[in-house]
């Protein structure tokens, strides 16, 4: 999640928590508690400048619910020992203000499509529950608000009522989200079975800044399957376009170490194109077709097929940015009419004649 959402709701939380003549000082702990797991990005760089180990090796150690407990468990033991005297005054406050800040962090990430290893240093496939976008004013504003009551209001009830609404008003509009999820899930298993891909696998990400509006990219043996679903429009079977993908390059080299680790980290949801003579992965979950965040160069075209080559991330421009806000808004409140979408088709494998 965005860093500010995570300051806020480390903030709410520990002043929620800590005593109320310690507010304003739990608000300025529990911002930087809720900062803290994301400053593994500085170590990791100082250690490898490999892009696909940059985005792989970000929310792991530092986002682990068996080391951040340790790590609190450490702040609160400093600060009762050689603080200011807040923590050893009411210990047992300040421990868990420290350790929920902290641990609620990651729990937040999960909530993302992005992926976070919650489980290090075992290494299941990233947890990415993915029913919030990154950045969602609707679950920032209630802590914002909170907090900023809580600042001004310090001891007084106002500042813990106001604290305890911020929290409850930002859960609930997480919990909307798994139900907004499992209804466009629920949708999008229907049409994917009547298309014959019913046991596709698939992922279901909201759109920017919402949970009305929602995209879903199924896989399939040649390619993928990219539609979208609003909760407020939409009433019809959710209708998919066909993309292709350079399926059969990437079977060969799929042995290729960065080739696992991303299939690893992305659960397999990426594309493979060629792009003058090299070999680009592309992160499906995080963009549109055809923009998206994350290309990385893995491999080069030799006389002799593909030869290995140090990973490499590449940007290009996105098409029509400016306009992608705009049409989002509008997409969110109107359902297309069934003639301006393309009819769901499987592409033809590379080289059949079309």
């Amino acid at each position: 999640m965005d860093s500010l959402s995570q300051i806020v709701l480390g903030g709410a939380i520990a002043a929620a928590i800590a005593p109320a003549s310690h507010r304003r000082a739990a608000l300025l702990a529990g911002a930087a508690l809720g900062t803290l797991p994301d400053l593994d990005s500085l170590p990791i760089a100082l250690v490898s400048d490999d892009p696909v180990t940059l985005m792989t090796v970000h929310r792991s150690f530092s986002h682990s619910l068996f080391v951040l407990p340790l790590v609190g468990w450490l702040i609160w033991w400093l600060f009762k020992r050689f603080g200011d005297g807040r923590v050893a005054a009411s210990p047992v406050r300040w421990f868990w203000a420290i350790q929920l800040a902290l641990i609620t962090h990651p729990l937040l990430d999960a909530f993302t499509v992005y992926g976070t290893q919650l489980w290090w240093p075992l290494m299941p496939a990233p947890t990415m529950w993915s029913s919030v976008f990154i950045i969602d004013p609707l679950y920032t504003v209630w802590l914002l608000v909170a907090c900023g009551v809580a600042w001004f209001a310090r001891e007084r009830v106002l500042a813990r009522r106001a604290l305890v609404a911020g929290l409850a008003l930002s859960t609930a509009y997480l919990g909307w989200s798994l139900v907004a999820k499992a209804m466009v899930d629920r949708e999008a298993e229907r049409a994917l079975a009547a298309m014959g891909q019913g046991d596709a696998r698939y992922f279901s990400v909201p759109m920017p800044f919402n949970t009305l509006l929602w995209r879903v990219v199924a896989m399939t043996p040649d390619g993928f399957l990219e539609g979208q679903r609003s909760v407020v429009a939409d009433h019809g079977a959710m209708r998919f376009q066909a993309y292709g993908s350079e399926a059969a390059v990437l079977r060969e080299v799929q042995d290729l170490p960065a080739v696992r680790r991303l299939a690893w980290f992305n659960h397999g949801f990426m594309k493979a194109v060629q792009r003058d003579g090299q070999l680009v992965l592309v992160d499906l979950r995080m963009g549109v077709e055809p923009d998206y965040s994350f290309n990385f160069v893995v491999a080069q075209a030799t006389p002799d097929g593909w030869r290995e080559v140090p990973p490499q991330r590449k940007e290009w421009p996105w098409s029509q940015p400016d306009q992608r806000l705009r049409l989002m808004w509008q997409r969110i409140w109107t359902e297309p009419p069934p003639e301006d979408v393309a009819g769901a088709r499987l592409p033809a494998p590379a080289g059949a004649a079309q």
